[in-house]
């Protein structure tokens, strides 16, 4: 890319920043209608910036910027809607669901129904208890869009539609194949894999249904890397639990 594009006014939300050289940042983006992207914003570390309390994760933003090559530079950010306010296990999960998208969505790949359902999703966090439903129903709508649908509605073996009475063994990436007399933890009946298609998550056994199923098909996509911000929460529980079982 060799000539400047100037692009102004761009929704936006920051995914990941991180310093460069004495006062500036790398910012990790994503747009409406650019998809991911990169940009420098100059100076935005500094005593006197005035994007300190704007360029923030899960801050609905508008960006402008000019792009010279692979990697832009903000040349503003203002807010663009009131600021979300995760915590506990909900912030994490935001942290997760923006590793996903940093990890499976290419750069400057335009996908603005990913980023409506980014949106939607930050806001489910910042309205339940449990971030549990919000994680599955963004991983599976974002899977779809993406181009790595998680098959639900079919055994991929022979086209037929699922049976909810037979069992089935989810094969990542291919999809469910009848499980005979096997075992194991992507093992369903057709009902269960039918109750996740349909994001019955309210059901406790469809949400870890969904969870044990997700699990499996994301580290296939991440050629089995660990997201930190799975292990940062796997770590806190494990904490809780032992704390829990300590004698007072």
């Amino acid at each position: 890319m060799t000539s400047s594009r100037r692009v102004h006014q761009e929704p936006a939300w920051l995914l990941h920043h991180r310093p460069f050289r004495d006062s500036s940042r790398i910012l990790d983006v994503l747009c409406r209608d650019h998809g991911r992207l990169s940009l420098v914003a100059r100076g935005c570390r500094s005593a006197g910036s005035k994007l300190k309390g704007v360029l923030r994760p899960f801050m609905p933003l508008r960006l402008s910027w000019v792009m010279r090559s692979d990697m832009g530079t903000l040349t503003g950010a203002e807010v663009n809607g009131a600021p979300v306010a995760l915590t506990g296990d909900a912030l994490l999960s935001g942290y997760y669901v923006n590793e996903l998208v940093l990890h499976l969505l290419h750069r400057h790949d335009p996908q603005p129904e990913l980023f409506s359902v980014y949106g939607q999703t930050i806001g489910r966090l910042n309205a339940v208890g449990d971030p549990a439903a919000a994680l599955r129903r963004f991983a599976l709508e974002a899977l779809a869009l993406l181009g790595y649908a998680v098959v639900l509605d079919h055994d991929t073996g022979t086209g037929l539609a699922l049976r909810p009475g037979e069992r089935y063994e989810y094969r990542v990436p291919e999809g469910p194949v009848p499980a005979g007399e096997r075992a194991g933890p992507l093992v369903f009946s057709g009902s269960e894999l039918e109750a996740i298609a349909r994001q019955e998550f309210s059901v406790p056994g469809t949400l870890a249904n969904a969870g044990r199923l997700l699990k499996s098909v994301i580290a296939w996509h991440l050629n089995g890397r660990e997201l930190k911000s799975r292990k940062v929460l796997r770590e806190m529980r494990r904490t809780a639990d032992r704390a829990r079982q300590e004698p007072s």
